[in-house]
């Protein structure tokens, strides 16, 4: 009775050729050189086809399990894992927790197959790729950092919805600061580059977002003037004067694709850090940036590169580098013929001993930081002074970035259980 036997493609070029080598129509060396096997490869094929027939060169694996075949242990704890603690997880990010924390030998393929048959992680289409003018990396640390804010929900509901502001270095993709805020603003971005000089020195350049059009109108911008003929003086905004002042140039992107590192750092980190967070139990943003550093530093050690030279480009503070004064908000004044000036809808009354004539019509820098607290300088000296008069506050140029911070600071307060307005009596109508 005749036997069906299943073969391959590859199996049955075999047994072509192991047929004319066993009718001798053919050397070993010809055959292992049209199989590329080796002598001693052919001589074995040659004595099974001899004993078992054409069966004999059927591979014996078939429908057998693999020998690297994953434990079925590893597996169900494995899926355990993804469905509880690691619920959210992209197969990358997943995969190192797992052979990390976990200590589980698979491989991230294996988990990401896991993923797709129990419905965890879809198969995405490659999206079509669009070609952009490739730069390369800058050759040392510090020479181009790229900064920039990513509005998210960092704590997955845990707390409220804040920016985190990112600098990455050009050269290595390395973090050099991150920090939760409420918002973008000048004091938000000061506080953060103050961190970062203290501990890095100061970068060569500084590479930030464009002013995008919003409304028809363009968008107030932190780091560049939009509208350079209507500014006075050099047109710096407080930032940029800051960062003259410390020697460090400011280069504005004309694309998000420009700056392309930061922007895809954005991502990683959105879908990184609040995971990370989740597990440790973080519910605050003042716990947040306690986290940071760790965080920056796991980072770095993943994904940051060398650079192309050893030199590093950041330079240390030096003693006129006074960043409690550089990076605070600076107005000029002129003083009136009663040696007061005007800041924020307060009037400020200058104490002098010296005659009130030699400081009429004088120039002065009002220097205002984070908490609000007013410095008078008046050829680089601080000038004493009382608060004249505070007058009501009118109608305030609120950004487009600041709405919601300013709506929530006065939120509505229901009045009390016994206020007068409870016990009006309500119309029939």
């Amino acid at each position: 009775m005749e036997t069906l036997i299943k073969m391959s493609t590859k199996e049955l070029s075999r047994l072509e050729v192991i047929q004319r080598l066993s009718k001798k129509q053919m050397s070993q060396k010809e055959a292992g050189e049209t199989l590329h096997l080796s002598t001693r490869q052919i001589k074995r094929l040659l004595k099974r086809y001899k004993k078992y027939g054409a069966a004999g060169l059927v591979s014996k694996h078939r429908g057998r399990k693999s020998n690297h075949c994953l434990p079925e242990a590893v597996k169900k704890k494995a899926l355990d894992l993804l469905k509880t603690r690691y619920k959210g997880f992209g197969p990358t990010f997943v995969h190192e927790k797992l052979v990390e924390k976990e200590h589980l030998k698979l491989s991230g393929e294996s988990v990401r197959q896991l993923m797709i048959a129990e419905g965890l992680w879809k198969t995405r289409k490659l999206k079509k790729i669009v070609t952009h003018q490739l730069r390369e990396r800058r050759a040392c640390l510090g020479e181009l950092v790229q900064i920039d804010g990513s509005p998210h929900d960092w704590f997955e509901g845990r707390d409220a919805p804040c920016v985190l502001l990112v600098f990455i270095d050009d050269a290595t993709g390395k973090l050099l600061q991150l920090q939760f805020v409420d918002s973008e603003s000048f004091f938000s971005y000061a506080q953060a580059a103050e961190d970062y000089f203290k501990r890095s020195g100061k970068p060569a350049t500084f590479y930030s977002d464009t002013p995008a059009l919003a409304g028809g109108a363009r968008e107030h911008s932190i780091f560049r003037v939009n509208q350079p003929g209507a500014g006075k003086g050099d047109a710096l905004t407080q930032f940029g004067r800051a960062m003259q002042e410390l020697d460090i140039q400011i280069i504005c992107a004309n694309t998000p694709q420009a700056k392309g590192r930061v922007e895809r750092a954005n991502q990683t980190l959105q879908d990184r850090l609040p995971k990370e967070m989740r597990l440790l139990g973080i519910c605050s943003r003042a716990d947040g940036n306690a986290y940071l550093p760790e965080f920056m530093a796991d980072f770095n050690k993943r994904f940051a590169e060398e650079p192309r030279s050893s030199v590093d480009a950041h330079r240390p503070l030096t003693a006129k580098d006074d960043l409690a004064r550089i990076l605070t908000w600076q107005e000029s004044r002129t003083l009136s013929k009663n040696l007061t000036v005007q800041f924020e809808n307060v009037v400020y009354q200058i104490q002098t001993e010296r005659p009130s004539y030699t400081l009429r019509n004088a120039v002065i820098t009002v220097c205002a930081d984070a908490k609000q607290n007013v410095t008078l300088l008046y050829k680089g000296k601080s000038l004493p002074y009382t608060v004249f008069h505070k007058q009501t506050k009118q109608s305030k140029v609120v950004i487009a970035k600041d709405i919601n911070k300013t709506i929530q600071a006065k939120s509505y307060i229901p009045p009390a259980h016994n206020h007068p307005w409870r016990t009006y009596p309500i119309s029939p109508k």
